[in-house]
């Protein structure tokens, strides 16, 4: 009988394995933000479509006179037409003192 010799090789390399680990913290702010949306968009159109108030029959009106006032108004309309003059006269002044420097300045004297 012929004896047979069996030769095994074995090679022993090491198993690298991967773990990968997420997350899902991130929606938190997402959420947050999408629902603050929503409440503002909510008061708006309540603000604008909703409430209670009548407005097409007028119920809601308000008239304002105030008696009395036309001497006020015509002294604050006094006022006002002499700080314009006065203005007015200001830069007259200051043209006529930029006229004599330049007049100055070119002719030496």
């Amino acid at each position: 009988m012929a004896d047979y010799e069996t030769t095994r090789t074995t090679t022993n390399e090491p198993v690298h394995s991967t773990t990968t680990t997420t997350r899902s913290g991130g929606s938190t702010g997402v959420a947050f933000v999408v629902g603050a949306l929503v409440v503002v968009v909510g008061v708006l159109a309540y603000v604008i479509y909703g409430g209670d108030a009548d407005t097409a029959s007028g119920a809601n009106d308000i008239n304002v006179t105030i008696e009395g006032a036309g001497d006020a108004a015509q002294d604050a309309g006094q006022a006002i037409q002499g700080a314009a003059e006065s203005a007015g006269d200001a830069v007259e002044g200051a043209a006529d003192s930029v006229g004599n420097a330049a007049e100055e300045a070119t002719t030496g004297n």
